[in-house]
């Protein structure tokens, strides 16, 4: 398989990167398109659907095809991948309904390929991805392997999109599956932030929804937690210090720790609302704001993968946290270059709320 990375800051731009791109014979069947709510979406895929090129789309916080970081613009992997070896599934949520949704896609895809993998992407900071990934399990199985990440809107937390050739939407889901009998798919979920203090306890919580810790109000403890002020209504950027520097991590019995960043505040109640399931009753530590030992620690734990499962690729998808992206700063266009040059093949990535990988253990 042949694939090409573009960008560009409008469709005019993109057009012009797509022509050039296909100017050798490069064919592309599959376009995985990481564009800001700023690009004219619907122009951008109707010039790759021109192309009989198919689709499979989301809206970000920032975006790259390389070391160098973008905000507003569109990044693109073409890739020539046989037709046959792959499907693109869409669906809007029922009532909120993450778990069935995912489950009628992963029921769907089993019917097609005996052995379905899967990258996938969410519309709406709400959306419980834990549940995502619970619903793929039900319908392929515990090992189901899957990549993907939340839908993003240059920070604004309000409305995020996942698009196809003719089809967006701001409340679903969009997934390629992939034959794995033809079509090798590897990854890893790493993050190098570091726990910090006691294990604390979520004393009230439904699905992601975190309403007390310890029986202090999610959000009072948090922002105590940083040293945070001014969190009345009129700073809009609360969130935002939020998601950078003080994501929880979420204590497992077994395996490596999860993160749950705050995707939502609520002022009146005094809650948050996590890109991710976060049972009560169930522990959490905070984390510290990371420092460049963050970016060792990924590098570190992509060099095995690339030893030991995948030494050759042909092409790399990155999905990244908002909150690296908010707190390391330019550092984060050297994490970027970094993970590129462990396979050095064309990339495409971009700062999401919320990701979905298989960790060290095995566990998506």
């Amino acid at each position: 398989m042949k694939s090409k990375s573009i960008k560009g800051h409008s469709s005019s731009e993109i057009k012009t990167a797509l022509t050039n791109s296909m100017s050798d014979g490069f064919k592309p069947t599959l376009a995985i398109v990481f564009c800001s709510i700023n690009q004219d979406i619907q122009a951008i895929s109707k010039i790759l659907d021109n192309e009989n090129i198919v689709i499979f789309g989301s809206s970000t916080n920032g975006e790259f095809i390389d070391e160098e970081t973008e905000k507003g613009s569109a990044a693109i992997l073409l890739l020539d991948l046989n037709p046959d070896y792959f499907q693109i599934y869409f669906e809007d949520y029922t009532n909120n309904d993450h778990k069935n949704v995912a489950m009628k896609i992963a029921k769907k895809a089993k019917e097609k390929f005996k052995n379905p993998a899967f990258l996938v992407c969410n519309s709406n900071p709400e959306t419980d991805g834990e549940a995502i990934l619970k619903g793929l399990e039900d319908g392929i199985g515990n090992h189901i392997n899957a990549f993907g990440g939340g839908a993003g809107d240059d920070y604004a937390f309000t409305e995020t999109f996942v698009f196809t050739n003719k089809t967006i939407s701001n409340n679903g889901i969009a997934g390629i599956a992939l034959n794995e009998e033809k079509v090798t798919l590897k990854g890893i979920a790493t993050c190098g932030w570091k726990a910090v203090g006691t294990e604390k306890t979520i004393t009230k919580s439904k699905g992601n929804h975190i309403y007390t810790i310890d029986n202090i109000p999610a959000l009072d403890i948090t922002v105590k937690y940083g040293g945070l002020q001014n969190i009345s209504p009129d700073n809009k950027d609360v969130l935002l210090e939020l998601a950078a520097n003080f994501p929880l991590q979420l204590q497992r019995s077994k395996g490596d720790p999860v993160m749950r960043t705050a995707m939502l505040a609520n002022r009146e109640d005094r809650s948050l609302i996590c890109a991710g399931n976060v049972p009560q009753g169930s522990k959490i530590k905070f984390s510290l704001p990371p420092d460049f030992d963050a970016i060792e620690t990924v590098v570190e734990e992509c060099n095995p993968l690339k030893v030991e499962q995948q030494q050759n690729a042909d092409a790399l998808i990155m999905f990244s946290c908002i909150s690296r992206h908010l707190s390391f700063g330019i550092l984060m266009d050297e994490e970027i270059s970094q993970v590129q040059d462990v396979w050095k093949a064309p990339m495409v990535g971009f700062f999401t709320y919320g990701e979905f990988g298989k960790s060290k253990t095995g566990k998506t």
